[in-house]
C-alpha cells in the first residue's frame, strides 16, 4: 500500500508505503536518497518476510513534500511526519531504522518522543551537531554545485571528493532531488537537529548503533553513544564507509533480526 499524509504542524505531505507482515519496523533513508533506496539494495524484500515494513519518504526527498525554506526542516518538523505516518498506520510503536539523517530522526526521537519506539537502530549515525559535516561528507562546495550546476553538478562534486563513482540506485535518488528542497534541508542539517550529551545519556530506547570501520566520524560517536546509553550496543562494519555502510545488506538484515531476538529475550 502506498499513500501520504500531511504533517499536522505545517501541511507538508510526506510518502509513505506499508508491505509485509508481523512486528512493525519503520525504515527512514539518509539525506538525499529516498524510501526507493531501501528497495533498490533489496532491504524491503528481505525485512518484509518477518516485518510490517513501513518506509518513508523524509520531507524535501522522493514523492515527499520539498519546500525550499530551512526553517521547514526543523527537526520537530521530521518528528512530526514519523509521528503522522505512523498515526496514518496505526502501527506504533515500531521497531525504527534509519541511516545518516534518518539516524539522526530516530535519536531526536528517542530522546524527545520515546512513546512511539519498540527499538531503534541507527546505520552511520550521529548524534551531536552536525556543523561542517555536510562539506565533510560531500564535499566542501556543496551549496554552490547545488545553486549553480544542480544535482548534476552536486554528484560530480561529490564523486570527486570521493575518489570513485556512485553506485546506480544512489545515483538515481540523487538526481531526482530537487536542488533547492536538497539545499534548503541542509542549512538545516547543519545548524541544529543534535542531542546534548544530557538527552542522550537519558535515552532509554534500546538501541543498536551501527556504522563502518573507513566511517570514522560516525563509527566514533556511535560508539561513544553506546557507552554512554543505558541500553546500546554497538557493531561495526569492517571495511566500510558511510556512503557504503548500506551495502552489505545480509550483514546488516542480520544483525537487525539478531539484536531484535535479544531483546526480546
Amino acid at each position: 500500500m502506498r499513500d501520504h499524509v500531511q504533517n499536522p504542524v505545517d501541511g507538508t505531505e510526506i510518502a509513505y508505503e506499508v508491505a509485509g507482515e508481523g512486528p512493525p519496523l519503520l525504515l527512514v533513508h539518509g539525506s538525499g536518497l529516498s524510501r526507493g533506496a531501501w528497495r533498490g539494495l533489496g532491504y524491503l524484500r528481505d525485512l518484509e518476510r518477518d516485518f510490517t515494513v513501513v518506509a518513508l519518504d523524509l520531507r524535501g526527498h522522493g514523492r515527499s513534500g520539498a519546500p525550499h525554506d530551512p526553517a521547514s526542516y526543523d527537526m520537530a518538523l521530521h518528528r512530526g511526519d514519523v509521528a503522522a505516518v505512523l498515526a496514518a498506520t496505526g502501527l506504533a510503536p515500531v521497531h525504527y531504522v534509519g541511516y545518516s539523517f534518518g539516524a539522526r530522526v530516530g535519536l531526536s526521537i528517542a530522546a524527545h518522543e520515546p512513546e512511539l519506539l519498540r527499538t531503534l537502530t541507527t546505520i552511520g549515525g550521529s548524534w551531536a551537531p552536525m556543523n561542517g559535516n555536510i562539506g565533510a561528507t560531500f564535499a566542501p562546495d556543496w551549496e554552490e554545485a547545488l545553486l549553480t550546476g544542480g544535482m548534476t553538478a552536486f554528484i560530480e562534486r561529490w564523486e570527486e571528493t570521493m575518489g570513485r563513482r556512485l553506485d546506480p540506485a544512489t545515483r538515481l535518488a540523487f538526481m531526482s532531488d530537487d536542488p533547492l528542497a536538497l539545499a534548503a534541508f541542509f542549512r538545516a542539517a547543519e545548524t541544529g537537529g543534535g542531542l546534548t550529551a544530557q538527552q542522550l545519556d537519558d535515552v532509554s530506547v534500546p538501541t543498536l548503533l551501527i556504522a563502518g570501520t573507513r566511517d570514522e566520524a560516525r563509527h566514533r560517536e556511535s560508539q561513544d553513544a553506546a557507552r554512554r546509553m543505558p541500553t546500546a550496543a554497538f557493531f561495526e562494519l569492517v571495511g566500510q564507509d558511510h556512503a557504503s555502510s548500506l551495502m552489505p545488506v545480509d550483514q546488516v538484515t542480520d544483525l537487525l533480526r539478531t539484536w531484535l531476538e535479544a531483546v526480546d529475550a
